[in-house]
Order: C-alpha cells, then sequence, then structure tokens
C-alpha cells in the first residue's frame, strides 16, 4: 500500500504564500507521474502543477508564475510553493501518483483557503 500524505494548508490572506508538501512512503522516483491537482466546490477537479517528462514541470494557466512544484529525493517529498495566493485559489489540493499505466494514488487532501 502506497501512501501519499499532505500538510502544508491553511488559512492565508490575498498575496500570501504557502507551500504544500506531499510525503511518500517509497521513492517519488518509482511513479511515472506525480503532481498536485485542487478542487473547490462546485468545480471538477483540475491539476495544478505536475511533472513532466526529463524533469520539466508543468502548470495550468491560472497558477503560471505564481506555483512551483519542486521535489526533496532523499525525504521522498514533492512540494508546491504557492505565492501571490488569490481568493480564486482556494480548494482543497491533492497530492497525486501514477505507479506504472494504471494505478492511481492520491493523498486525503489538504485545505486551502484564501481571504480577500
Amino acid at each position: 500500500q502506497v501512501q501519499l500524505v499532505e500538510s502544508g494548508g491553511g488559512l492565508v490572506q490575498a498575496g500570501g504564500s504557502l507551500r504544500l508538501s506531499c510525503a511518500a512512503s517509497r521513492s517519488i522516483f518509482s511513479f511515472n507521474f506525480m503532481g498536485w491537482y485542487r478542487q473547490a466546490p462546485g468545480k471538477r477537479r483540475e491539476l495544478v502543477a505536475a511533472f513532466g517528462t526529463g524533469g520539466s514541470t508543468n502548470y495550468a494557466d491560472s497558477v503560471e508564475g505564481r506555483f512551483a512544484i519542486s521535489r526533496d529525493n532523499v525525504k521522498n517529498t514533492v512540494f508546491l510553493q504557492m505565492n501571490a495566493l488569490k481568493s480564486e485559489d482556494t480548494a482543497v489540493y491533492y497530492c497525486a501518483a501514477l505507479d506504472g499505466i494504471t494505478q492511481w494514488y492520491w493523498g486525503q487532501g489538504t485545505q486551502v483557503t484564501v481571504s480577500s
């Protein structure tokens, strides 16, 4: 059983910053995909940031230039640095990983609330 544990969510004022963490129970290099999703009430879950091939990163247009995904290989942890937060960033954020081509793992989610 693979476990992904998110942390770092909370309440922050617009323009502020938060860093989310996703601690994996095994090497993050064992996954074919790792990224962050978010879901706001009444909205579909959307991909926010992810590692692409060759170490590249990909971001949703709405967060481009404000968010940054990174990783600590030793700690098996993926981060999402969120800067210049806006009220529309308010959502539950989920860490996701793909093992092979069929097995998806999800964290429990961490709430991010941005006040304005």
